[in-house]
């Protein structure tokens, strides 16, 4: 699986938690928590979300290496690459 694949499963779980971030621009660098206001629920149910469609583990300790999009998909290839 490429970066750019995870990137496009990650921006369509993101959009399956908070749809109004449809359409908007997520920046590598933006912290998506702040900028979209996500509450701790939603940075869980993407978590959730992620395990079950990558079928990898993800401690709920590991959640601030998935805030902004650049962190998560070192993270998401490093976790599928196990």
């Amino acid at each position: 699986m490429t970066r750019e694949d995870l990137k496009a499963i990650f921006v369509e779980e993101l959009t399956g938690i908070a749809p109004e971030i449809e359409g908007l621009k997520i920046q590598d660098s933006d912290n998506i928590q702040e900028k979209f206001d996500l509450d701790s629920m939603d940075i869980y149910n993407l978590l959730a979300a992620l395990h079950l469609r990558l079928n990898i583990d993800i401690p709920d300790s590991d959640a601030p290496r998935l805030l902004t999009m650049n962190d998560a998909l070192e993270y998401l290839l490093e976790k599928i690459s196990e």
